[in-house]
């Protein structure tokens, strides 16, 4: 379907169990985690209609190359983390919250045979696309120049619940036995750069709170969290005793929901600090971003169909996939045995 990671830098297949296998095949919407340039790492939510080979250890998740900012982040850094962290409106029954590690495969041109092989897979999850000569022209863009980014699982691990609390399972790769170290603080300083009154209402409507943080082996570790409130510091957030690292690093911090068929959409996105001290946990929020769509299907279909034309017509103007391809090469280079 894609192209494969070379044998070198391809990990063992890892095992995971049949429940896990329901989870991952089966979640509706999950979270995506990448790193950062400056360290970081961003959760974000997205739809990987089931994509799951488990005899090859492999995860994977679709995207449109309109919306290509995501793949300039993982060419740069194939680590990637997928977060399987709620059951509404999928197929899968079971308890628990599951993170998935591992390395991308990032493809730059759409296959017309993975492409078929998508449409069962996004109608189960997604339900039927509007068809017709509209249709045809609205969604082109947003359907036509779609890819699938590979993932080569090398660490799973699971919790009892969806808090993540209780013991924590592992397959695959160990877990780090050290915690990731405290980083350097921003040249422009640790403290809330937006309203964090303004963005402790949105997040607190959204049911799904996510925090994302770069692991010790650099794999995002990605960890559900409350947003318990705010004041000048930050946002105060709780989780479950043991999830968040001591000490300040650079994270991520995302809330999010979606209704059947993940129509009527709502997320909130954030970059900043975290400053964990015993109990205690702030998220200073530097940048925020995210949209909320109408609960209509065709509607949501729609916008998406322009922003992709948009997206598209910018990427062919400003030469971003020549710009992709370059970052991948880069990689392959600095990365070859």
């Amino acid at each position: 379907m894609v192209e494969p990671i070379p044998a070198q830098q391809r990990p063992v297949a890892v095992p995971w169990s049949d429940e896990t296998q329901e989870v991952i095949a089966g979640d509706l919407v999950t979270a995506l985690a990448y790193g950062t340039p400056a360290g970081g790492a961003v959760a974000i939510p997205v739809s990987p209609t089931g994509l799951v080979d488990r005899d090859a250890g492999t995860v994977g998740v679709t995207t449109s190359l309109a919306f290509n900012g995501k793949l300039r982040h993982i060419l740069r850094d194939p680590h990637v983390s997928m977060a399987y962290h709620t059951r509404e409106h999928g197929f899968a029954t079971a308890d628990g919250f599951v993170l998935a590690q591992g390395l991308a495969t990032v493809p730059l041109t759409p296959s017309p045979e993975v492409l078929d092989a998508l449409k069962p897979r996004i109608e189960r999850f997604l339900g039927a696309m509007p068809t017709g000569r509209f249709w045809d022209w609205a969604l082109g863009d947003y359907l036509d120049n779609r890819v699938v980014v590979d993932i080569a699982v090398r660490r799973v691990a699971s919790w009892p619940d969806a808090l993540a609390a209780g013991e924590r399972s592992v397959s695959g790769a160990a877990w780090p036995e050290q915690p990731p170290r405290p980083q350097e603080a921003p040249a422009k300083g640790t403290g809330p750069r937006v309203d964090t009154r303004r963005l402790h209402g949105q997040m607190g409507k959204l049911p799904h709170q996510l925090l994302a943080c770069r692991g010790a082996d650099g794999y995002p570790v990605v960890v559900p969290v409350r947003v318990a409130g705010h004041d000048a510091r930050g946002l105060r957030l709780e989780a479950a005793a043991g999830l968040l690292p001591e000490g300040g690093r650079r994270a991520g911090l995302t809330a999010h929901s979606f209704g059947p068929q993940a129509v009527g959409l709502a997320n909130r996105i954030c970059t900043g600090w975290l400053e964990v001290s015993g109990d205690t946990a702030v998220y200073a929020p530097h940048t925020t971003s995210g949209f909320t769509a109408p609960p209509v299907k065709p509607v949501q279909l729609f916008f998406n169909g322009m922003f992709a034309k948009q997206g598209w017509r910018r990427a062919r103007r400003e030469g971003t996939l020549a710009e992709l391809a370059a970052l991948q090469a880069a990689h392959r280079a600095t990365n070859r045995p």
